[in-house]
């Protein structure tokens, strides 16, 4: 389910011209995939009562658990001056998501507008515009709770899958012929 939902996120940021990285696309992409064929793994693993499958899946899943919640934990632990430094260095290193950003909230710059470099929002030709800073500070705290939050509560489903596939996963198959495991 999260392996559809992230894929279907990234395709719809392509669709509507919210996201114009495609590395950034194609990671989130990337990532949805390997969820998916992991989860695939469990599902056939459970289904022909396949022990390895299930132990290679157990490994994965909690491999995945521990990355995702150090991730969510992170993204609820940053603090305002973190954050702004944090989206200071994400400005000055990527030219796309700045373009993107500046066309999408209608601003220019970072900490202060310069009419002498260029931009891609609509308030340039009056030279009129705000700076980026406030507007994403704004955005980025609630989006990291938003994002903290979502990855914790999956997180403890990974877990739980993991505790379940521990659990059965040295059961005997129902339908195999009893006679067969002497």
């Amino acid at each position: 389910l999260v392996s559809l939902l992230l894929i279907g996120i990234a395709a719809w940021g392509i669709g509507f011209g919210l996201i114009s990285s495609f590395r950034v696309v194609g990671v989130v992409i990337a990532v949805g995939i390997f969820l998916f064929l992991i989860a695939l793994v469990g599902l056939i693993g459970a289904v022909k009562h396949h022990q390895v499958l299930l132990f290679f899946y157990m490994i994965i899943l909690l491999l995945v658990f521990i990355v995702q919640f150090s991730v969510s934990c992170a993204c609820l632990a940053l603090n305002k001056e973190q954050q702004s430094q944090l989206l200071e260095v994400g400005w000055n290193n990527t030219n796309s998501a700045r373009t993107d950003i500046e066309r999408n909230l209608n601003c220019c710059g970072f900490r202060a507008f310069n009419p002498n470099e260029t931009c891609f929002s609509d308030c340039f030709r009056s030279h009129q515009c705000q700076p980026c800073a406030p507007i994403i500070e704004e955005y980025s705290g609630m989006v990291l709770r938003f994002v903290g939050g979502i990855g914790l509560f999956f997180s403890f489903t990974e877990i739980l899958g993991v505790w379940l596939t521990y659990r059965y996963r040295n059961q005997k198959d129902p339908r195999a012929n009893p006679s067969a495991f002497l």
